[in-house]
């Protein structure tokens, strides 16, 4: 079984769509094992967000983060990094498909509705972070 994160950004919360992006990795077969509605710390967004630390774009990212409450998930599952970024969609949403939930719901970066980890590693460091 694998573990990933999965967070559900401002934008999503915004937009009232936390249980449809659930129902969407429960009718997949992926096992929910922790969950809590919590804003995170800089210290938190920076340790999460650490590739882009020096990019221009950060200053931006780290705001918008922190400008309310995210929705931090821990799901399983056989291949679940794989099978979650497959159902959430590319990062971009206008390259996003439909049927995925940023190519349903998102349309622009950063307001891409949910984050989920890339690698196993990543998902072990991400889930440290958050909970």
């Amino acid at each position: 079984m694998e573990r990933t994160l999965v967070f559900i950004k401002p934008d999503g919360i915004e937009k009232k769509i936390i249980g449809e992006i659930i129902s969407r990795f429960e009718k997949k077969g992926l096992t929910l094992e922790k969950m809590n509605m919590v804003t995170l710390s800089k210290a938190q967004v920076d340790i999460h967000y650490q590739e882009h630390l020096e990019k221009p774009f950060y200053p931006e990212l780290r705001d918008y983060i922190l400008s309310s409450p995210i929705v931090a998930m821990v799901w399983s599952g056989s291949n679940a990094i794989a099978v979650v970024r497959k159902l959430i969609g590319a990062t971009n949403p206008s390259m996003a498909e439909p049927g995925t939930i940023r190519g349903d719901y998102a349309l622009s970066l950063p307001f891409n509705l949910v984050h989920a980890s890339d690698s196993e590693v990543s998902a072990e460091k991400e889930i440290k972070n958050i909970f």
